[in-house]
């Protein structure tokens, strides 16, 4: 009997690798109402960047002048185009570093852009390890929203160039600038696809586990002087580059970042953040996170954190039982369900959930994305109403009058389908 199950479950996967299309762009029919792909049509383009004069955290060694090189970053940029053919392909990694897929989508490469008017700008940060494709779903979704997005590849921080832990703390925040005044410079340039098209004084940010606690930073929250100090921490004191209450940290904030989305964000439970550094915060934040979360440790690290002392509006929207990879990552490409060798695991465990649907999760991380930046960068006053929800989704109630329209007491989430709008939480605080 168990072999027979071996050669079946084995079978399966097979199939799943054989035949299926990954796709980043699914809406699932019981989507919330504002996950649905938007008017524009979609195009998609690499850049290749390079931030001169860093710290090669890297080669770093205590006592010794602090090496510094050219950092290069690679950038997939979703943008609205001109109407066309629709569809594209990503040619990427799995989670090993080796394994190549194909992942298909909506947006037409290297599309002419659609003219005419400035779109708000929103940069994807993706964990560690991770690549510019793992929140893909966000860049093709907003992008037919009138969003330009820009999903970095993070040097020292992707599935085939994993290096050290440090250089993913020192980095990610000065990445996130880079890349907005990188993308400013572009789009007020004559020549380039870009020239005219983005409005960087309107931007936003999706930050995912490393990529959140980047975002966090982003947002102006200073570290502290023992996650400077700690063992695990950026060597020779680099991460101080972040510390609160320095000019170095005080002069990385930029004013054009006005909303966050901060999803898992590791740090807090390794005592990333104090109150002085969480008060420093200055832009709103939305986090999002599963209550199963054990690597940033939702009962430690998230939830701590969105209950600290802050000066802006932040919500959290929590995924009951959903563990760390919880709305941010794309679907598991069919290759993934295979062991791979090189890990000793199935690459599916980087992307999946195994309470929740990928697509669901997707789904719903867009529209409440949809919502925060249409209302934050975009002043669409009426996204609000899809923030002022009944915090428990399973305690709204849904009465809709036989002839459409809704009873009085109806408190249903908005823009949820009846019987979909279960096992989440939103919870809003108020500046302190």
């Amino acid at each position: 009997m168990i072999k027979r199950m071996g050669i079946a479950a084995m079978m399966m996967l097979a199939t799943n690798s054989a035949g299926a299309e990954n796709r980043i762009d699914q809406i699932r029919p019981d989507a919330p109402e504002l996950a649905a792909f938007g008017a524009h049509a979609i195009g998609v383009r690499t850049l290749k960047l390079v931030n001169p004069d860093q710290i090669d955290i890297k080669k770093v060694e205590p006592g010794k002048e602090l090496p510094r090189y050219d950092r290069p970053l690679t950038v997939e940029v979703w943008y609205p185009s001109e109407k066309g053919s629709a569809g594209g392909e990503y040619h990427t990694l799995l989670r090993d570093g080796q394994t190549e897929v194909t992942l298909k989508g909506r947006a037409v490469r290297d599309a002419a852009p659609e003219k005419g008017e400035k779109f708000p700008l929103v940069i994807l940060s993706h964990g560690y390890p991770g690549n510019r494709y793992l929140l893909s779903h966000f860049g093709e979704n907003l992008a037919s929203k009138g969003y330009v997005v820009a999903s970095i590849d993070h040097t020292d921080s992707t599935y085939d160039d994993r290096g050290a832990f440090g250089s993913t703390l020192v980095n990610r925040p000065l990445d996130q600038r880079f890349v907005l005044d990188e993308i400013s410079r572009l789009s007020a340039t004559k020549d380039g696809f870009l020239s005219g098209l983005v409005d960087t004084e309107r931007t936003g940010l999706i930050g995912y586990s490393m990529g959140g606690y980047g975002a966090v930073i982003t947002a102006g929250a200073g570290v502290t002087d023992s996650a400077v100090a700690a063992g695990w921490s950026a060597p020779a004191g680099t991460l101080g580059v972040h510390k609160a209450g320095t000019e170095s940290h005080r002069k990385l904030f930029d004013q054009r970042f006005k909303a966050i989305m901060s999803i898992a964000p590791w740090g807090m439970q390794r005592g990333m953040w104090d109150g002085a550094g969480t008060a420093e915060i200055k832009v709103p934040i939305f986090f999002m996170a599963g209550s199963a979360d054990d690597v940033s440790d939702y009962a430690k690290g998230i939830r701590p954190l969105f209950e600290s002392r802050m000066p802006v509006d932040r919500y959290l929207l929590t995924f009951d039982n959903a563990n760390h990879n919880a709305a941010a990552p794309m679907p598991a490409p069919a290759e993934s369900w295979k062991k791979s060798e090189s890990l000793g695991y199935a690459p599916f465990d980087h992307y999946a959930d195994p309470v929740w649907d990928s697509v669901r999760m997707n789904n719903i991380a867009q529209h409440f994305a949809t919502a925060w930046f249409d209302l934050k960068l975009k002043n669409e006053q009426g996204k609000a109403r899809y923030l002022d929800l009944v915090e428990d989704a399973d305690k709204g109630v849904w009465a809709a009058n036989a002839e459409g329209g809704f009873k009085p007491e109806h408190s249903y989430w908005a823009g949820f389908p009846n019987r979909t709008a279960k096992g989440l939480k939103l919870e809003h605080r108020a500046p302190d």
